[in-house]
């Protein structure tokens, strides 16, 4: 309706424009009229032109809305020519955190308190169909089902593995759940968030209680096991210098230390210093003594 008002109003000025001069005398009065007529014909014309061409800002996307007529494609960001006579809803497509509090109940019946945000965004290739569907205001839509898939998750849960042991597990599958309803309806899901969950004191004391006891039973663990693989090591340490000793006490047989003692006083020998060489008789090992440089350089055999 604006912009035929504005053609309209574009189009009477234009001629008033030109008339002027057959519409008064006055050569002052012509200024006027052609001054006022003129004025009003751009700002009418720029109004129309405006209804010919929107600019969707980034972050937003735009539906185009003709006498309740929804268009199935999807204006992005930018600068789009369309139907003068239509109307566009522009719809935002960045993330949103939605923040809830939800009364839940645990797998054994306890009545849990759960702090719960949901990171999600609309799917710009369904802003149309959310337009036609749901509306402008999505958030009932989207709470009332975050709501519902929250309490059907948790209850499969004990409220101690809600509280600390599965936590994790039940934010995953949180996040899973709701993807697969919000999806189809044009809503994508980055993430679903735990992010306080209240039991009754006493049932939170009990569970802190027995996590610290298991704690304390798995370091215990850890330390015996420690102490288990140090004493293994020391055992297997301590046999293997048993079998080497072994092994060497074997192999040293009389022969064999001779052996050694012939080879050690012949090298003995033929080094360049001056020594005595005293051979003994039978098992007796030969006895070397050093000379001085100036002293006789026989070699006196033992009788």
């Amino acid at each position: 309706m604006s912009f035929i008002i504005s053609a309209i109003a574009s189009l009477v000025s234009i001629v008033v424009f030109f008339s002027s001069k057959r519409l008064v005398d006055n050569r002052i009065a012509q200024l006027v009229i052609q001054s006022v007529s003129g004025l009003i014909a751009l700002l009418a014309t720029i109004n129309a032109l405006s209804r010919l061409i929107i600019v969707i800002p980034a972050g937003n996307v735009g539906v185009e809305d003709f006498q309740g007529k929804v268009s199935d494609r999807s204006l992005p960001a930018g600068i789009h020519a369309i139907n003068p006579f239509a109307d566009v809803v522009q719809f935002s497509v960045r993330l949103r955190d939605l923040k809830e509090e939800i009364g839940a109940t645990s797998k054994e019946g306890l009545a849990l308190g759960i702090d719960v945000s949901i990171q999600y965004r609309i799917d710009p290739a369904k802003a149309a169909s959310i337009y036609l569907n749901i509306g402008t205001e999505e958030r009932e839509i989207v709470v009332s089902r975050f709501r519902s898939i929250s309490r059907e998750i948790i209850s499969g849960y004990t409220a101690e593995e809600v509280y600390a042991t599965k936590r994790e597990e039940v934010s995953l599958k949180l996040a899973e759940k709701l993807r697969s309803q919000l999806a189809p309806i044009g809503f994508i899901v980055d993430e679903a968030l735990l992010r306080n969950v209240k039991v009754p004191e006493t049932l939170q004391a009990a569970i802190q209680q027995r996590l610290k006891a298991e704690q304390e039973n798995l370091q215990m663990k850890f330390v015996l096991e420690k102490e288990k693989q140090e004493a293994d090591r020391k055992r297997i340490e301590a046999k293997g210098s048993a079998d080497a000793q072994k092994i060497l006490a074997e192999g040293l047989t009389p022969a064999v230390l001779q052996l050694r003692a012939i080879e050690a006083t012949e090298k003995l020998s033929l080094s360049p210093n001056s020594k005595i060489v005293i051979l003994g008789s039978g098992q007796s090992t030969p006895l070397i003594l050093p000379l001085d440089r100036e002293a006789s350089r026989n070699v006196v055999p033992a009788p």
